[in-house]
């Protein structure tokens, strides 16, 4: 048997909008139906970082994403997602 309130019926978005920027809404979910999901679509999180490379490394990089006709960055992080993934395998 479920513990949640009936929420109320809105006339429009605005209404629902307004009634729920002043309501909390934990009293409406009933957790125990709740299933996970997976959205494996979703861009993954990202973290910035500083890479120092040799100038002759980097310049020869950019040489290859240019032939790829993409960004180098791009082709840095493919080349360490492949080489991360052949590690491992082997590991």
């Amino acid at each position: 048997m479920s513990n949640t309130k009936t929420s109320p019926e809105f006339q429009d978005e605005a209404e629902e909008r307004a009634f729920w920027e002043s309501h909390d809404s934990s009293d409406d979910v009933d957790w125990g139906r709740a299933k996970a999901v997976e959205l494996p679509n979703l861009k993954p999180s990202t973290k910035t970082i500083s890479l120092r490379l040799p100038e002759s490394l980097l310049d020869h990089i950019m040489i290859e994403a240019n032939k790829r006709d993409m960004p180098y960055q791009s082709l840095i992080k493919a080349w360490l997602a492949d080489d991360v993934k052949q590690a491992r395998k082997k590991g």
